[in-house]
């Protein structure tokens, strides 16, 4: 079924644009039209010739559609020529050579003799309204619309209110009454799609000037909302949007939560624990207050430079070690004497489970040397 030809729709909202913005940049991809004048006037020169060049080799992205349209008046009969755009005219850019050489050997760098008065105003409605024709297609099939430009290489003014305003369009081209349909047409176009220019002005052959001028449409549909049965109303772009984004926002989300978990796990190996050791059943009164960074361990016994700190205990060797490993916390023992937890006594290296345990040390007269240990992580 052929496409229904698109006319301008309604305005749509920031949120709606900043959607359709983001859909163009995460599938990636654009229209670019060369529209190059094939009139005498515009001669290009070495330095012409060169600057497209630049924008066909330096500024043409992989996954890029590119359009090559030269466009004039014939001169008999009168006539205008403006080649269409459509997919299948497209170059398909990725990045490669032979891409760069046949998009080249299709740019006419040499003016056509045959051919003069140039009629801008249909080249402008003929290149916009074709572009937009290309994202409602994909709108109405459901895929990714792209952002677009036009490089015009002309020497006639751009954005003109009237045809009027450019002495070669030709005489019989509606374009020179500024209230005829295909004026109206074009006036809408240039005010309906968001459209900026940069533009540079060149010398030709002949002492000529003539502009090239960059104009990027930022990724844009046209919306259109109709009334429907029990007071609803129904509308494009929500929806094609929601098709668009939601796999991507879904993903998003995971990555997110998934990122929030790793950076909450990060703080926490990151964070030192506190371990609060009560000697409350010694002659020790006060508490003592150590700090346990991830993979680092406190000594309990004899002091070692190997570890972050030291829990006294009787004896002049290390029983065992307080060791972190992550969000785990172990008690080694070096049987270099006996050491018990919570009453059983420890012989291999051991998980600590619970924020409280109680360790015992007894001396070499069997005599009880027992303190609490709290872990504050």
């Amino acid at each position: 079924m052929t496409p229904a030809r698109v006319t301008p729709g309604q305005p749509l909202s920031p949120q709606q644009q900043t959607g359709l913005a983001l859909v163009a940049r995460l599938y990636g991809g654009r229209d670019v039209v060369l529209a190059i004048d094939l009139t005498e006037s515009v001669g290009l020169n070495d330095e012409g010739r060169l600057r497209l060049r630049q924008i066909v080799q330096d500024s043409l992205q992989a996954g890029d559609s590119v359009y090559v349209v030269p466009f004039a008046a014939t001169v008999n009969p009168l006539s205008p020529n403006v080649n269409p755009i459509a997919p299948q005219q497209a170059f398909a850019f990725s990045g490669q050579t032979n891409d760069l050489d046949r998009i080249l050997a299709a740019i006419p760098f040499q003016p056509d003799l045959n051919l003069r008065q140039t009629d801008i105003e249909l080249a402008e409605l003929t290149i916009y309204r074709s572009l937009a024709q290309l994202n409602q297609d994909r709108l109405q099939q459901n895929l990714p619309i792209k952002s677009q430009s036009v490089v015009w290489i002309t020497d006639a003014p751009l954005f003109s209110k009237s045809g009027a305003d450019w002495t070669e369009t030709p005489a019989q081209s509606p374009f020179r009454v500024a209230d005829s349909l295909p004026s109206q047409q074009r006036q809408a176009w240039l005010q309906a799609l968001p459209l900026r220019e940069r533009s540079l002005i060149i010398s030709g052959s002949g002492q000529r000037e003539y502009q090239l001028a960059v104009v990027d449409v930022l990724p844009t549909v046209q919306e259109f909302c109709t009334p429907a049965p029990g007071g609803q109303e129904t509308c494009l772009v929500n929806p094609y949007l929601l098709k668009q984004l939601w796999l991507p926002a879904t993903g998003l989300l995971a990555v997110a939560i998934a990122l929030g978990f790793g950076i909450a796990k990060l703080l926490k190996l990151r964070k030192k624990w506190q371990i609060v050791v009560d000697f409350e059943s010694t002659e020790k009164d006060e508490e003592q207050i150590c700090y346990l960074p991830n993979h680092q361990r406190i000594a309990i016994g004899e002091y070692d430079s190997s570890c972050v700190d030291a829990i006294d205990c009787p004896g002049a060797e290390v029983r065992a070690y307080l060791e972190r490993q992550g969000q785990r916390l172990y008690l080694v023992p070096t049987h270099l004497a006996p050491i018990y937890c919570n009453g059983r006594e420890i012989e291999k290296r051991t998980p600590i489970s619970g924020s409280l345990v109680r360790i015992n040390c007894p001396n070499a007269n069997h005599r009880d040397f027992e303190f609490s240990i709290q872990v504050k992580k």
